[in-house]
């Protein structure tokens, strides 16, 4: 068959399935607002009661930063949790961004971007008064509204850099 009837062949099948109704994957987008934007806003309002409802019981945190597994004591999800409460403790007037998202079926993944003063000790460094601004990208897998999986990578050495001056 020559090129003309493959272009043609696609064009139909394109027009076939636009025209075809969506999966329930707007489904989970139209709940209300996504799992990355609920993220964003429970961190800038520094509500860690609501930032930690968020996740499951059952979290399970597959960054590659993070320790293979929590620390004594510690699930998955009071490990996260921690994690971000020491951020805001570091930065209190932290505010977090969405910068791009996706939304599936099962989950979302986004750019986000975090900013604040550097104003108490964090990550072993002593308060600088500088602005920081550093950013993450993440996958997270939701069930029942929960997330019940993470993937995903921050700039750490980002941050480092900006901390250390």
């Amino acid at each position: 068959m020559d090129r003309r009837h493959w272009i043609a062949t696609g064009l139909k099948a394109s027009a076939l399935a636009a025209a075809l109704p969506l999966p329930a994957a707007s489904v989970f987008a139209q709940e209300g607002p996504d799992v990355a934007t609920r993220f964003a806003a429970t961190l800038s309002a520094h509500d860690l009661d609501a930032f930690a409802a968020l996740f499951s019981p059952d979290y399970v945190n597959h960054q590659f930063s993070a320790a293979s597994r929590p620390p004594a004591g510690m699930t998955a999800k009071t490990a996260t949790v921690s994690l971000f409460r020491a951020r805001l403790a570091g930065m209190p007037d932290l505010t977090v961004t969405v910068e791009k998202s996706l939304v599936t079926t099962d989950g979302c993944a986004a750019s986000f971007i975090y900013e604040g003063t550097h104003t108490a000790p964090y990550m072993g460094v002593a308060p600088t008064g500088r602005h920081l601004r550093f950013s993450s990208c993440d996958i997270f897998r939701v069930d029942d509204g929960r997330i019940v999986e993470h993937w995903g990578m921050g700039d750490i050495a980002g941050l480092m850099a900006q901390l250390k001056g």
